[in-house]
């Protein structure tokens, strides 16, 4: 159990309604969006396939967020998804989807993000390049790029160790500004259309012939649509403080999930509208959103999509670094992780340990340059913790049939079915055509047993 100065010096209910959203939606936008489009054009082969990994990405994780909404209602506590597998399926299940978190996942992805940021900065001040080592090592070294990624995840750490309401400012602030130049991005296609482009639609489908061959062109090509959706769950870690939680978490997941999936779609449809499908496959270093935007604004959308890309990734940091901490911090409180990491200061009423912690191994990830590798390997083990969560449902249903529901999953049992069955599918098709992007994230998520029971050694863990 935690301690009494613990008690004292615990979470509070900090985020309204907005907040919530925020970080829904901020977490959600990073710089995927802005390039997946050119893999997946790439695999599908015909503009009408590319959409339909979006498609698919809209309808499983509007599910998703409504079936998570019963459970974040059920159980408003720090940890979210964490808490809802230890609740469901017993603390191993718990423990594992939290050090995969921890070790690659949330980690990794602030990571791989805040490289990102440094990559577009780049653009407008060319000293961060990559190539500009500060400290050459044989082929490589410590580039300007490591050094800008390292100080934005150290700067945003930071800020979220000052206080819950100052994450929150800066969460909504860079929400609101990047969600508007989505906005912007996505009516582009509406109010300009290239001549060249006009053949996606007069060929949408490209011949396409159904069957097995174009199930599994999507299916494979589901890893970018999802990722770049992916973190939408991230406002579940917050339950603990967030105000009137029973209301707003689903709240928040319904209206943050529903924007931003329907802003993607309305951004690939304007994708097509401002390039043929062959430019968008062969878009420079993926750059699609860049190209895009040269047919309007010419050579200055190359500036103009660095800063927007900029905005949009130092939110996504910003939202991941807040919410990720709440996991280890309540593994921490379950005698899970290191004890340390449940102390909450006084003060800020944050937990400053969990934070650095996470914050000092996202700058490691950075600097080992697989981050983006070790997600690639990681999105199977992804989509598995979904699944089982959402299994969760039905499990909790049938052990806890009396326990409050203030919010019940809409289309239950029927909705919740559909995205096991989608995203079993994808599974079996990924470990089928991707065995080397399944295996080492199955591996990862397996080597957490040992350390599990390791740290059960050290005593039963304490219920939170």
């Amino acid at each position: 159990m935690a301690t009494t100065a613990e008690t004292k010096a615990g979470l509070i209910k900090g985020l309204g309604l907005l907040d919530a959203t925020t970080i829904v939606m901020g977490s959600m936008i990073g710089s995927g969006i802005f390039i997946v489009a050119a893999d997946i054009a790439r695999q599908t082969g015909s503009p009408g396939l590319m959409m339909m990994p979006w498609v698919v990405t809209t309808v499983m994780t509007l599910i998703g967020a409504i079936s998570y909404g019963e459970l974040a209602a059920m159980m408003p506590r720090a940890g979210g998804q964490y808490v809802y597998l230890r609740e469901a399926f017993g603390p191993l299940s718990g423990f594992l989807y939290g050090w995969t978190m921890f070790l690659v996942i949330q980690t990794g992805t602030i990571a791989a993000v805040a490289m990102a940021f440094a990559r577009y900065t780049a653009v407008l001040i060319p000293w961060f390049a990559a190539d500009n080592y500060l400290l050459p090592m044989g082929g490589g070294g410590f580039s300007a790029q490591h050094l800008l990624a390292i100080a934005v995840i150290l700067v945003l750490t930071w800020v979220n160790t000052r206080g819950l309401r100052e994450g929150a400012i800066v969460q909504n602030l860079f929400t609101i500004a990047k969600t508007g130049a989505l906005v912007a991005l996505a009516g582009l296609g509406l109010f300009y259309r290239n001549p060249e482009a006009a053949r996606n639609f007069t060929d949408f489908w490209g011949g396409t012939e159904w069957g097995w061959t174009a199930l599994q062109a999507v299916g494979v090509s589901m890893v970018g649509a999802l990722f770049s959706a992916d973190a939408w769950n991230n406002v579940t870690f917050t339950g603990e403080e967030v105000r009137n939680p029973k209301r707003n978490l689903p709240l928040a997941l319904g209206i943050g999930v529903s924007v931003i999936c329907l802003l993607y779609l309305a951004t690939n449809l304007a994708y097509l509208h401002l390039l043929p499908l062959e430019q968008i496959q062969t878009a420079s270093e993926d750059r699609v959103a860049t190209a895009a935007v040269s047919v309007v604004l010419g050579p200055s959308a190359v500036q103009v999509m660095a800063i927007a890309i900029m905005v949009s990734t130092f939110g996504c940091i910003n939202g991941l670094t807040l919410a990720g901490a709440r996991i280890y911090y309540a593994m921490a409180r379950d005698g899970l992780f290191f004890r340390q990491v449940a102390r909450v200061d006084a003060k800020t009423h944050t937990p400053v340990i969990s934070l650095v912690v996470q914050g000092a191994w996202a700058c490691l990830l950075t600097l080992s340059g697989t981050y983006s590798e070790l997600l690639d390997y990681v999105m199977f083990a992804v989509l598995l913790f979904y699944i089982q969560t959402i299994v969760g449902v039905y499990v909790l249903r049938r052990r806890l049939p009396d326990a409050p529901r203030p919010y019940r999953a809409l289309g239950y049992p029927v909705t919740p079915a559909i995205y096991i069955a989608a995203a079993t599918f994808i599974e079996i098709v990924l470990l089928i055509y991707k065995p080397r992007y399944t295996w080492p994230g199955l591996i990862i998520v397996l080597l957490g047993i040992p350390v599990y029971y390791l740290w059960r050694r050290k005593g039963p863990a304490a219920s939170a």
